[in-house]
């Protein structure tokens, strides 16, 4: 990961019982950023919100533009991968004093893809920007939310195929990840309605509505 980016690493440094003693700040900001993180994906929305709250008022007792872009970051990065959209209001009034790896990131999630700026991005998404990873090579991303990220921006420019949209609703069911999964598999219910695959569609709404079922979502 880059520059900002690579604060991500740097908070989840903060969850090692061993090593060099990380600040207070840090280790509550990983805590409260990986709580929304889960939360986000099972969609509970009321225990996302909380969490995600404590993870900007952590962040924000740096005033570090890009620490506190880091964690905006990861909010629209989610929603990209759960089919919400990957533009980041909440990133435009840290944009000027954050790093250029964040604007990068930032840019690539809305899906403005500059190639001069791929070597700025995390390693998957570059590999999108350079056409060198795309539908038929998905699985070769070992991050699940990265893979699913990567494949809501092929999505978004015209590249996913049937079998990259397979690849990701299972990605997010082998992870348990009800929101990302029940916006795929609608997704996916829409392309076969509109290729007249009245069956599969049937299929893809009855397996969302087993998702949205779920006790305690």
């Amino acid at each position: 990961m880059k520059a900002g980016l690579a604060l991500l690493a740097a908070l989840a440094v903060a969850a090692c019982g061993s090593g060099p003693v990380v600040p207070d700040w840090q280790a509550g900001a990983h805590q409260a950023l990986a709580g929304y993180t889960r939360a986000y994906l099972a969609g509970r929305d009321r225990v996302a919100g909380q969490e995600l709250a404590l993870a900007r008022r952590e962040v924000a007792r740096t005033g570090n533009a890009t620490a506190m872009a880091a964690v905006e970051l990861k909010v629209c990065a989610l929603r990209l991968a759960s089919l919400a959209g990957g533009d980041c209001p909440a990133f435009a009034p840290l944009a000027a004093d954050a790093d250029g790896a964040s604007r990068a990131y930032a840019a690539y999630l809305a899906g403005h893809w500059p190639a001069a700026e791929a070597s700025l991005l995390p390693a998957p998404q570059a590999e999108v920007v350079r056409g060198k990873l795309g539908p038929e090579n998905l699985a070769a991303v070992g991050d699940p939310l990265a893979r699913l990220v990567a494949a809501a921006a092929l999505l978004g420019a015209g590249r996913l195929s049937p079998a990259g949209i397979a690849m990701a609703v299972e990605t997010a069911a082998e992870q348990g990840w009800a929101r990302p999964l029940a916006a795929w598999l609608a997704f996916d219910r829409e392309r076969l309605r509109a290729a007249g695959d009245a069956d599969g569609a049937a299929a893809r709404q009855r397996r969302i509505d087993r998702v949205l079922g779920t006790p305690g979502r």
